[in-house]
């Protein structure tokens, strides 16, 4: 939402159509387009595809970083821990079977919940217009960055200071 000064000097907010939120997260975890939820988000394993198929909304400006990974560890570590202390304390196996367990199933688990994870979080991005989602915003551009990037120079400039 854009702020707008009305004739009171009282600032007033622009509504935009509000984007579901919920429904957004659901459909990024169940790797759809969070706009129309049909067209796949996903090209490949977690390479987010540039535009939907389906209905043509642009994905590629999500930011999702590592933020897919923390919470897939965090999803997967709370479920991971309670079977090893569940297991633990009704059967006290030996540390190898522990080992020839746990350590499969953490990385299977990791792998299956990841690629989730990652959609629910560019669909909330989508939902809540974050980093270029918005197609009326403008205030993500830096004119100092952008600038730079016009006058690409084949070398790339030293990082250290000389005297």
């Amino acid at each position: 939402m854009q702020d707008r000064t009305g004739p009171s000097g009282v600032y007033r907010y622009e509504d935009k159509p509000a984007r579901p939120v919920f429904a957004s997260l659901l459909r990024g975890a169940t790797l759809k387009c969070p706009a129309c939820g049909l067209g796949a988000m996903f090209r490949r394993y977690l390479k987010v595809a540039d535009t939907c198929p389906h209905c043509g909304e642009a994905l590629h400006h999500h930011r999702a970083d590592d933020a897919p990974a923390y919470f897939t560890i965090v999803i997967v570590g709370h479920i991971v821990v309670s079977l090893v202390l569940a297991v633990e304390m009704a059967f006290r196996p030996a540390l190898w079977l522990h080992l020839a367990l746990w350590l499969p199933l953490t990385v299977i688990l990791t792998l299956v919940f990841l690629p989730s994870v990652k959609g629910a979080l560019v669909g909330l991005q989508w939902a809540l217009r974050m980093h270029g989602f918005d197609p009326n915003a403008n205030d993500e551009i830096v004119e100092s960055f952008d600038a730079g990037l016009t006058q690409a120079s084949p070398r790339p400039r030293r990082l250290d200071f000389r005297p």
